[in-house]
C-alpha cells in the first residue's frame, strides 16, 4: 500500500475502485490528477492485478512467465502511475477472471470508506457483457458504501455521508448501456495522464485508443459549455453519474 500523501487542508477526498490494476489509469487518471491539483486526497483501490485476464503481453513471453511475476509487473506499473498522479493506491489482490468478492474484501472497502470519508467514488459501469469483473467491482463499491453509512456496523465509528457515485467509461459504451452525463476537463493534467498511461507496458495497445477517447470527450465537453465559450477544452473524461444531484439552483 502506498503512503503517498497530498496537501489536503480542506479535508476533501475521493475514492476510485478499480477491478484491475490498469483500469483506473485508462478511465480516471485525468479526474484523479485534476482533483489532486485541487487539494483532494485521492485513493485508488485495485481489487486485482488483472494477472489472468488482462496481461496477455506478459504471458506471451513464454514458459518463464509465472502468475507471481505477472502480478509483480502489474503492481509496479500501477504504483508508478499512481505516483505520477499523486494518488494513494492499495492492492487487495483478490484475483480476476473470475473475480469473486469475499466478506473480508467487502468489509475492507467499508473500512476504507470510513477512514477516507470521500465526497465521491468512481468505479465501473453497472453492466459490461465483455468483462464481468467490472460490474462486480461497481456492485461491491456500492454495497460497501451502504454498509459504511450504517450506524450498526462497528458502532461508535464515524459513518460516511452520501458520496456521489459515478461510473467511469467502459471500453464499449453502447453495449454497457453507459451514457456520459458528466465531463471533467483534464486538459491541464493531460501530460500526467499520458505519462501514467505509458506506465502500462502490459497493455501498450490501449495507449493511443484512450488518447483518442480523451480527445473525443474533449470535443463533447466543449460543446456542452458552448462552442463560443472562451475556455479551451482539448481533453476530457466522461462519467455517468448514478446518484442524484441535490441543489437549490439549476444554473
Amino acid at each position: 500500500m502506498s503512503t503517498t500523501q497530498n496537501s489536503n487542508s480542506a479535508g476533501l477526498s475521493g475514492l476510485v475502485v478499480s477491478a484491475h490494476s490498469a483500469d483506473f489509469v485508462w478511465r480516471a487518471a485525468g479526474t484523479i490528477a485534476t482533483h489532486v491539483a485541487q487539494g483532494y486526497r485521492m485513493k485508488v483501490v485495485c481489487l486485482s492485478f488483472g494477472e489472468r485476464g488482462e496481461s496477455a503481453k506478459l504471458w506471451r513471453k513464454g514458459a518463464e512467465m509465472t502468475e507471481a511475476k505477472v502480478k509483480t509487473a502489474r503492481r509496479e506499473e500501477a504504483q508508478r502511475a499512481a505516483d505520477i498522479l499523486g494518488a494513494e493506491i492499495e492492492f487487495l489482490d483478490i484475483g480476476d477472471y473470475p473475480m469473486r468478492v469475499s466478506d473480508e474484501t467487502l468489509f475492507r472497502l467499508v473500512d476504507i470508506y470510513r477512514e477516507l470519508q470521500p465526497s465521491f467514488v468512481l468505479s465501473h459501469s453497472e453492466k459490461d457483457p465483455y468483462n464481468f469483473d467490472h460490474p462486480l467491482a461497481m456492485h461491491v463499491t456500492q454495497e460497501a458504501r451502504v454498509i459504511a453509512q450504517a450506524e450498526g456496523h462497528k458502532p461508535g465509528e464515524k459513518i460516511i455521508g452520501a458520496p456521489a457515485v459515478l461510473a467511469f467509461e467502459p471500453h464499449q459504451t453502447e453495449q454497457c448501456e453507459w451514457i456520459p452525463n458528466t465531463f471533467v476537463d483534464i486538459t491541464p493534467v493531460w501530460e500526467k495522464k499520458r505519462a501514467a498511461i505509458e506506465c502500462m507496458a502490459g497493455q501498450e495497445h490501449l495507449w493511443d485508443y484512450y488518447t483518442r477517447v480523451a480527445l473525443q470527450r474533449g470535443v463533447q465537453a466543449k460543446r456542452n459549455i458552448g462552442i463560443t465559450a472562451s475556455r479551451d477544452i482539448k481533453y476530457a473524461e466522461g462519467l455517468m453519474r448514478l446518484t442524484p444531484v441535490v441543489t437549490e439552483q439549476l444554473s
